[in-house]
C-alpha cells in the first residue's frame, strides 16, 4: 500500500486545516508565525532525519511510501514535519481558545519541568552513544530548559495540550511503527535506542514529539509579537 504514509499525513492535516477557517477561532489568521515556525523546526528535524537515515538509525519501508526520495527520505517524510506539527499546534491553540483558564500553576509547571530533566539526565548519561537516545534526549533537555527560562507561560498550557495530542500521536505513530500492519512504515535500529516500546512505538518518540511540537509553539508565540 504505497499511499499509506501519504494518507496518514493528509488525514492528520485535513480536519485541523479545515477548522482553521472556523469563523470564531480563525486560527488561520496566525498563518505567518505558524508557517515560519514550521519551516524553522522542520529544517532542523529534516537535517537530523537525513543524517540518521544515511547512517541506518532508522529507515523507510518502500512498500508504504511513494518512490520519490530527497536526501534518502521519501517525500512523505518531508510532509510529516509540516502536517503533523500543524495538526498538533492546532489542538494546542484550540485548547487556548475554548478553555483559556485551563492552565497549570507556574510552580507546578516548574516542578514538572525540573523533574523531567532530572529523570532524563541520568538516562542520557547511562545510554550516551546510542544515537537516537543521545540526540533525542539532548534536544529534549535543551527545549525544556528553554521553556523553563524563557517560556514557562507557554509550558503551563502545553503540558495539558500534549496529553491530548498524545491520543492521535499514538494512533498515527503506532501505524508508522507497525501497529496493525504486517511491517512498519518506519523501522528503527534498536541498537541506537533504549529498546523500550509502547506497543510498537520507541519510547524516545514521545520526547521527539514533545521537542518538535513545543519548539513550534515557542516560536509561534515569539513570532506573534513581531
Amino acid at each position: 500500500m504505497s499511499f499509506l504514509y501519504l494518507i496518514l499525513n493528509l488525514g492528520s492535516l485535513s480536519i485541523p486545516l479545515l477548522y482553521s477557517f472556523e469563523k470564531k477561532m480563525r486560527f488561520i489568521k496566525h498563518w505567518k508565525p505558524v508557517l515560519a515556525s514550521l519551516t524553522i523546526v522542520a529544517t532542523i528535524f529534516l537535517i537530523w532525519d537525513a543524517i540518521f537515515t544515511k547512517n541506518g538509525v532508522w529507515g523507510f519501508n518502500p512498500d508504504y511510501h511513494l518512490p520519490y526520495l530527497l536526501f534518502g527520505m521519501p517525500i512523505e517524510e518531508w510532509l510529516f514535519f509540516f502536517c503533523i506539527p500543524y495538526a498538533s499546534v492546532f489542538i494546542h491553540y484550540s485548547l487556548e481558545y475554548f478553555k483559556p483558564n485551563l492552565l497549570i500553576s507556574i510552580k507546578i509547571t516548574k516542578v514538572i519541568t525540573l523533574a523531567t530533566i532530572g529523570i532524563l539526565v541520568p538516562i542520557l548519561f547511562l545510554n550516551w552513544g546510542k544515537a537516537y537516545t543521545t540526540v533525542n534526549y539532548s534536544f529534549l533537555i535543551a527545549i525544556l530548559l528553554i521553556g523553563f527560562f524563557f517560556g514557562i507561560e507557554y509550558l503551563r498550557r502545553f503540558y495539558i495540550a500534549f496529553l491530548i495530542i498524545l491520543i492521535p500521536f499514538f494512533m498515527v505513530n503506532g501505524v508508522l511503527t507497525g501497529t496493525g500492519i504486517s511491517e512498519p512504515v518506519v523501522w528503527y535500529n534498536n541498537n541506537e535506542n533504549l529498546g523500550i516500546r509502547l506497543l510498537t512505538i520507541p519510547i524516545e518518540d514521545i520526547g521527539y514529539a514533545f521537542t518538535m511540537l513545543f519548539g513550534n509553539v515557542f516560536l509561534i508565540e515569539k513570532f506573534k509579537n513581531f
